[in-house]
Parts: structure tokens; sequence; C-alpha cells
């Protein structure tokens, strides 16, 4: 008891509250274990960058209990129990993943509820506490308070001490760290360490995940750095700057949920306003290198406002586009630009054109951002975002308040997503090497193979030899750059292979954006190969529907339809050589039941008519960018 009152007092006076005092055996020497590295990749890697457990504010605060190693275990397919009770174990094991709690606040709630309620003086940090000892409804109720209060840069003073806060960080820090060098295992599975740096600009969503490629050594000199009330992602660059030239190492930011920043993420000007500068741009461009696209809080692809003539623009926008993270703003059309990958593809060749740097060339990736410690991205195996929307008969409908305002539901959230990496090696360095040179993917959830290659000279007879290998040697592959001076128009080698144990593919397209000699952006979607093509003729660019095999009464589909592989040779038949243009691949499956299908059978459900039970889950590619010669 005594030694219960004495970490209190450090929580609420004096220093910071020790989140845990579980010691986790370190082994030695994993890092120092010799994997070689192949001439190309050769395999796609599947991960998950975006991973909360108990020591996130936020995750405590709504129930969840699960820990690093409880979600390190269950991504390499282990069986592990929810904070619910509930059995889970992965069909599949991850290759990679990256822990990634929030900074803020690091393991705060999990010591405001350990603490002895009678040396609590703050009225509200006393009614949290009193409302989390309630139970799991209450728990959840004092979260959406506490976010609220973050949202309107209202938190109480004892929250925002830093000084009083740095211990705990520094100790929660180091136990993952100890945990984290004890689940990578070089050639098979690759932990890595990494923190969530929550920028939130008056609940508009600016938040990046912090990656470094090192070991604990290395990122022992540093702790995560809470970002409350800035406004800018300065900071975090200067950190990440200084990390780099104090230790030799490497690290990367992700900035994620685009389509919760209320037009902020992919600006035209510099953060706050006035033109954009060309060292702005490098910097961002540089420590940036990837995007993730699609998470369990909507995808950030496409928007039907901004891509009318798009028929699969708008996947997982439903309850996202209404407002910002917190729900505190509205949103209006004019801020969708800002917000979507699409969009900011296209914004950055018009800012490459007139400064000479791109600051959205970028990479995308999904990944979950699960708050339950448990990654899975299968609609049929879907925990929710929080404990409080786990497996539950009531959390379809259930309204899903990150703040106090209403206004979203449980079916809005999305069973998404995955990075898809291609390294040379399952290790920290190939992994992170792959990320920064940009040839990764993200998926909404099933694990399709997706290949991606652009050059001058490649011809449908090369998918007959080792087009793999050509694609290396004579092009570019995701991620990469073609540069003009060359005859005739880029073509592209595409190929794409169903998740084999998920659902068949409907189509592969290439979307096209480009900023033609007056300045003005332009995008189209190109089909070019599909599935049951003797039947499913192009008419005007447009394909007519690949089918449904759904049954909604058994939450089944059958792969009666679709194509188990497509793969083309394509060349742009409207290239202009003057004209900078960007090119990815978007990768369409079959319908298949979403999460919420899966829930009406499991609990015996009448679900209201708005409730969307289908889905075409995806794949997105990295862009393959064309330089034109500069004049």
């Amino acid at each position: 008891m005594r030694r219960k009152l004495m970490l209190a007092a450090m929580l609420l006076g004096t220093s910071a509250l020790v989140a845990g005092c579980d010691q986790v055996k370190q082994v030695i020497g994993k890092d120092a274990v010799a994997v070689k590295e192949t001439e190309y990749p050769e395999k796609v890697l599947w991960g998950d960058t975006h991973v909360h457990t108990a020591n996130s504010v936020d995750a405590f605060g709504f129930g969840v209990r699960l820990s690093p190693e409880d979600a390190l275990r269950f991504a390499r397919g282990e069986e592990v129990t929810s904070t619910t009770g509930v059995k889970a174990k992965l069909p599949r094991p991850l290759d990679f993943m990256v822990i990634t709690d929030h900074a803020e606040g690091l393991g705060a709630t999990k010591a405001l509820y350990d603490a002895p309620r009678m040396l609590i003086t703050d009225a509200r940090m006393r009614r949290w506490y009193d409302m989390m000892h309630e139970g799991p409804e209450g728990s959840q109720r004092a979260m959406a308070e506490l976010l609220d209060a973050r949202g309107r840069n209202d938190l109480p003073d004892a929250m925002l001490n830093q000084s009083d806060t740095a211990e705990r960080t520094k100790s929660v820090w180091k136990s993952n760290m100890e945990t984290v060098e004890e689940y990578n295992e070089p050639g098979k599975f690759t932990a890595f360490h990494g923190f969530e740096y929550t920028l939130m600009q008056g609940g508009n969503n600016l938040h990046r995940n912090v990656i470094f490629r090192d070991g604990a050594d290395k990122v022992k000199t540093v702790a995560p750095i809470d970002p409350t009330y800035k406004a800018t992602p300065d900071e975090i660059w200067n950190y990440m700057e200084a990390y780099e030239k104090a230790t030799g190492g490497r690290v990367l930011a992700i900035p994620h949920n685009s389509n919760l920043s209320n037009g902020l993420m992919f600006e035209l000007t510099q953060p706050g306003g006035g033109p954009m500068t060309a060292a702005y741009a490098k910097r961002r461009a540089k420590l940036e290198p990837v995007v993730e696209i699609t998470q369990i809080k909507g995808d950030s692809e496409a928007h039907p406002f901004l891509s009318p003539n798009d028929e699969f623009a708008g996947f997982g926008v439903a309850g996202w586009e209404m407002n910002n993270l917190i729900g505190n703003q509205a949103k209006t059309p004019n801020m969708y630009a800002g917000e979507y990958v699409r969009e900011a593809l296209k914004r950055g060749l018009m800012l490459e054109a007139q400064m000479g740097v791109n600051p959205y060339k970028f990479g995308v990736i999904g990944s979950t951002d699960t708050h339950t410690g448990l990654s899975t991205a299968d609609d049929n195996q879907f925990f929710g975002k929080h404990s409080g929307n786990e497996p539950n008969p009531k959390r379809v409908m259930q309204e899903q308040n990150l703040g106090t305002n209403r206004g979203r539901f449980g079916w809005h959230y999305l069973a998404s997503g995955y990075a898809a990496v291609w390294a040379k090696a399952n290790t920290r360095a190939a992994i992170f090497d792959a990320m920064q040179r940009r040839e990764v993917y993200a998926s909404t959830g099933p694990r399709m193979t997706v290949r991606f290659f652009g050059g001058w000279d490649f011809k449908a007879d090369d998918l007959k030899g080792n087009w793999v290998q050509a694609g290396y040697k004579r092009g570019v592959p995701m991620g990469g750059e073609l540069s003009g001076g060359k005859k005739g128009a880029p073509s592209f080698i595409v190929s794409a292979l169903k998740d084999p144990i998920g659902a068949n593919l409907d189509r592969v397209q290439v979307v096209k954006g480009w900023v033609d000699k007056a300045g003005k952006s332009h995008e189209k979607v190109f089909n070019v190969v599909w599935s049951d093509p003797a039947k499913r003729k192009l008419t005007g660019g447009k394909l007519p529907a690949v089918g449904d095999t759904i049954d909604l009464a058994t939450a089944t589909y059958k792969n009666t339809i679709g194509a188990a592989t497509l793969a083309t040779v394509w060349t742009d038949p409207e290239f202009d050589p003057a004209v900078r243009a960007f090119y990815y691949v978007r990768v369409i499956e079959i319908p298949t039941p979403r999460w919420s299908a899966y829930d009406a059978v499991r609990f015996k459900l009448k679900l209201a008519p708005d409730v969307q039970v289908k889905q075409q889950e995806r794949a997105y590619t990295s862009a393959i960018w064309y330089n034109p010669i500069k004049s």
C-alpha cells in the first residue's frame, strides 16, 4: 500500500508513475543475426505500422488491457485473449509490426486508473477516475470527455506538466524497447521501435507514426515527445533530424488519417499560410516518404466530390466525411482536396512545376490503427477500433464518439488495412529501406500480391519470361521515377494475384494524374485488365459490373466470378512527353461481405437499411512518376 501511495504521488505531483514493474527478459544478439538480402525483392512482406496497446492514453481509457507483448504475440500467430475475453488468433501470421503507442500521455490513463483516489486533487481527473472504475461503459464515457477536452485545448494542468510525466514516459519506453527487442527475430519476424506523434490542431488530425530503422542501442538515446497543442510538424522533424545526426541512425514518419484533417494534411501553402517553400517541401518529402492511405477510421484514396468520374471513388468515406477527428469542427467540400491521397499526388505535381520540389512524392501503405492490441484487417475476424466495439451484438449501430459529439456509428469503421512491402529480407533495415524508396503498397485487408513496373520498352511477350527480373533491370518498380528523353510512351507491367484464401479479382486499373501546360491538374482511371473479358467489354472506358455472389443470410460468397490472377503490359495511350505525371495501380476484388454482415449472422441481427453490408476490397500501389526533361 505504501508503494502504491508513493507511486500515485509521483503521478500527481513531483514525478511520474511507472506504468508497471514486470520485467521482460532481454534477448541478446538477435540483431547480429546474419540475414542475406536477395538481389531484388522476391516476396512481399505483410505488416502493420500502426498498433496501440494499453500504454496508449486513449486505448487504456476505452478499456483495452492488452500489452505490447500481447500485440506482438498475436502478430506472430499466437493465440491471445482479447480484453473482452474472446480468444483471438490470426489465421496467417504477419511478417512485421510497429507498436505505435501515443507519445502524448504515454501510460497516463493506466497510471490514473491505478492511483489511490484520495491523492487525485483535480476534480475532472477524479471524475474520470470514477468513471473508469465503473466498468467498460463508464471508461468509454470518460475517454470521450478526455478527448473532447484535448480537442478544445482544455486538459487539466496536471496532465500537461511535462516534467512530471517525463519519468513515466522514460520507464514505459524502456519497457517497450525491451519487449520489441525480445520479439524481433531477423529473417522471421521484424519488430520495430516506434511511437505515434499525435499532432492535432483543435481536433484536426495531423498525426504521424514515427518508425526507427535501428535497434535499442541507438533508440534508447531518445524518448517519445508529446505534441500537445503544437500546430505544425516542425517539432517532430527537428527531433528526427537531431536523432539521425547524433546517432547515425535512420527514422521516418508516416502521416495517417488525412481524411480527418479538415483539409490541413496536404496543403498547397505552408502550415499556417504563406507560399510553400522549396526547403519545406524537400524536408517533408525526405522525412515522410510514405503515407497511410487506408485504416479502421476510413479510406483516404479518393472522394466522389473530387473524382466524379471514378465509379470506385469513395470507398470507406461514410461517417468520416462529416467532420474532423474529434467531431468538433464540421467538414465542408472545399476541404476534401487537402485530405485525399490522389489529390495530394496531383497537388505535388503542381507544386513541383512551380518550385522544382514535390512535397507529396510519397508511397502508400495501409495499417489498422487498432486500439485493441489485435492487428487484424479481416472482416470475418474484426475486433473493432477499441474494446468497446470488440465483437458484440450492439456494435454495428452503436454511436462511436472519439469526442463527445455524435454522428458516427460502429458500421462506419473499416476492417482495414495492411502494409505490403517489397523488401530484400525480413529485417528492420530491408523493410525500412523499402519504405524509404516507396516500394510498398496498401491493402484494405486481403493479401493480394501486386507488382507494378514502369519502363520504355516493355512488351506483352515479357510476361512469358522472367518479367520480374526484366522489370528491375529495364525499368523501375512502384515508387520509382521515369525520366523523359526516351522515344515513345512509357509502358507498365501490371500483375495481381488474389489472396490465396480470399476473393477473386474483378479488375486492375491504372490511375493517372497529370498537370497540363497551363498548370491545371487532371486525372483519369484506365481499366487495363479484368476478369471474363470475353463477356465484359470496355465501352467508353467503362466495364460492366463483375456480378455478385454474396449470400447475406450466411455472410458467404463464391469465387465463381472474377479471376485468380490478372496481368498485362499497358502503354499510356494519351502520353505527352512534355507533361509531368504519375501512375498507380488499383486492384479491385469481387464483392464480399463486410464485417457488419458477419455480425448480422453471428448475432442474428436485423440491420438498418443504411448499414453497408457489402464491399469490393482493394489494393493501392505506390505511384511511378514521370518527369519530363527540363527545357
